[in-house]
């Protein structure tokens, strides 16, 4: 398949996906079968809007556009920040709206004489975080579940991305502070960006009359 010409897509998997396709097909740039859920294409292309999507794993968004694979893509800011690709990030899409914050237990009190023990899937967050605050840390890499580890005593508090709360809540836990706040973010090649600016300026533009 021949999609040099196209201007190449890379949409995250997921509910947060499907947003970001409905903007872009309301900006003019729709393709058929995108959102059937019967279909198990992972590429879609609309040569008539000049535009070819296609469907990866969010965390994997960044490294398809950095690499070239794709010319644009949509990724969340926790992504940008946790792996720094080099990529341009052209404009904030005001969707997936959360925060990437430290939690812990409501009756948390932080020992400033002890290493904190930070269990989080984004290392290099928490790293720069308290590398900020001058504070010694212990991180501990876990990848899913992570609630659990201040609650069986594996650490004493956590860095994730907090929505509604609610998870938290639900296991005796608490957001103590706020690192960053985060949402989904177009992001383009940085080729691609001096190659096709035009249609990507274009396509940019568009979205920012529905954002």
């Amino acid at each position: 398949m021949d999609t040099g010409k196209l201007l190449k897509v890379a949409l995250p998997k997921g509910r947060l996906g499907e947003k970001v396709y409905e903007i872009f097909a309301a900006a003019g740039y729709p393709c058929d079968d995108v959102l059937d859920p019967n279909t198990r294409k992972l590429i879609f292309v609309n040569e008539q809007a000049g535009v070819c999507y296609f469907w990866v794993k969010p965390s994997d968004v960044s490294i398809y556009v950095e690499r070239g694979a794709a010319d644009i893509g949509v990724a969340g800011k926790d992504i940008i920040l946790e792996y720094s690709p080099d990529v341009f990030e052209l404009r904030d899409l005001h969707l997936g709206i959360c925060r990437m914050c430290v939690a812990g237990k409501t009756d948390f009190k932080d020992n400033p004489a002890n290493t904190l023990r930070v269990a989080t899937k984004f290392p290099n967050i928490a790293l720069s975080y308290y590398r900020r605050l001058g504070r010694d840390i212990d991180i501990i890499n876990l990848h899913g579940s992570i609630e659990l580890a201040p609650v069986l005593g594996l650490s004493d508090v956590i860095v994730d991305i907090v929505e509604s709360g609610k998870t938290l809540k639900e296991n005796g836990l608490v957001p103590l502070e706020t690192i960053v706040p985060i949402s989904a973010r177009l992001i383009a090649n940085r080729s691609a960006y001096q190659f096709k600016s035009e249609e990507i300026n274009a396509l940019s533009s568009e979205l920012s009359k529905l954002i």
